[in-house]
């Protein structure tokens, strides 16, 4: 549908550079000019997303994008800039969500990798990654344990110089395609975070299988894992032993901003097809857009948007900058995943009936955007974070002198 007159215009805001907005005119015409056929079926088959989220991790590949959220340096995160991360969720998640969603899962998934992997891991799985070689996937979550990541009761015993891993995890993005994963998993009789370790495991390693797939309202490749006697070498161990519920959430802390971006993605593509709606629906001898009431909408709308933009970026800037943004990153997540299911409801609301048709693009986008309230940290817990941020803000602004504030 034709877009806004200008989806581009809040790179030109403080928090953005001129690069900033030369890489979103590449992607913006990248994305514009890609075909992929699957991408244009509704109701796609399990296999035909499968297929889809394979060419497009090697479509972003081929161009150079994925380079953008793989850090092929020397392991720190500074290394990676979060507002370009974020332009090219905004971007792809307005285009398609799987586009955004092959995306951001070569960086999640490979994220610890880049954070702590050793030269040899480093060169055996990043640069295949950001070539799209090699398909990624990030094995945090459990049955049991969701949000709550001290609950985690796969184990990893040491043996020797191996480990062998025992267990479940489930609600694995990219599982059943990945070529690896990042798998975290506890020492046996450790408690809560203590005693978590990452290791790195690949597709066909014996003791290691995808037990079921997982289908959900917008599809994309899902599973859930087991792991019985599953044996790994030292060698594949990622960080420090015992050091995996710190990097899990350094990890998280890199994307979860993004994961507001492409909130924000969906919600300007939703705006886009209600403005063309509103512009050329006839009713009542005029346009939607001639009532009030629609009006109405599209106001609130416009100000959601930018309302998440600004958080959105801001996070992204502070983290560029090398500030702890655990309380900005979790306020962007809660504020654009939130606002663009209220935008992307009202866009439905303003197509009336050819709004929930199968195969519309906003009864699309209402399939897309559910997840992200959950996914990455559910909007509770977002609300858990900021809340116990600013209540131990005060009480440290309480325990300080006005002059020590100000000094």
């Amino acid at each position: 549908m034709t877009p806004d007159n200008d989806p581009l215009t809040h790179l030109d805001w403080p928090f953005m550079e001129p690069k900033h907005r030369l890489l979103a005119c590449e992607l913006e015409a990248w994305a514009r000019d890609l075909r992929i056929p699957q991408l244009e079926d509704h109701q796609p088959s399990r296999e035909t997303v499968d297929s889809a989220c394979r060419q497009l991790v090697k479509a972003l590949g081929d161009a150079g994008f994925l380079r953008l959220c793989v850090d092929l340096g020397g392991g720190s995160d500074s290394r990676l800039d979060t507002r370009s991360i974020c332009i090219a969720r905004e971007i792809f998640a307005r285009h398609h969500a799987l586009m955004d969603f092959a995306f951001a899962m070569q960086g999640l998934g490979s994220g610890a990798i880049s954070l702590v992997g050793t030269a040899l891991q480093r060169s055996l799985y990043l640069k295949d990654v950001a070539a799209g070689k090699r398909i990624a996937a990030f094995a945090l979550s459990e049955p049991d344990a969701g949000s709550d990541v001290g609950a985690m009761q796969c184990t990893a015993e040491r043996i020797g110089e191996s480990f062998v891993l025992n267990g479940e995890k489930t609600w694995i993005s990219n599982g059943g395609i990945a070529d690896f994963y990042v798998v975290f998993a506890r020492t046996p009789g450790s408690q809560r975070s203590n005693g978590i370790s990452a290791f790195i495991i690949d597709a066909g390693t014996p003791g290691f299988e995808v037990a079921e797939r997982i289908d959900v309202i917008s599809p994309h490749p899902l599973a859930r894992l087991s792991f019985k006697g599953c044996r790994v070498p030292e060698a594949q161990l990622l960080g420090e032993e015992g050091g995996g519920f710190k990097l899990a959430m350094q990890t998280l802390d890199i994307f979860r901003t993004s994961v507001a971006a492409a909130g924000l993605g969906f919600a300007r593509s939703a705006m886009n097809e209600a403005l063309y709606r509103a512009n050329t629906r006839k009713i009542f001898g005029s346009t939607l857009g001639s009532l009030q009431l629609v009006q109405s909408k599209i106001a609130q709308m416009a100000c959601s948007i930018d309302s998440s933009a600004l958080q959105v970026y801001r996070a992204a800037w502070l983290k560029d900058q090398g500030k702890r943004v655990t309380r900005e990153a979790a306020m962007a997540k809660l504020v654009a995943t939130e606002s663009a299911q209220i935008v992307i409801d009202q866009a439905v609301q303003i197509f009336g009936g050819e709004g929930v048709r199968v195969g519309s693009k906003v009864e699309q986008l209402y399939r897309d955007i559910r997840a992200l309230r959950i996914y990455e940290g559910a909007t509770e817990v977002q609300e858990v974070i900021i809340a116990t941020d600013v209540l131990r803000s005060a009480q440290r602004a309480n325990q300080a002198s006005v002059s020590e504030v100000c000094a």
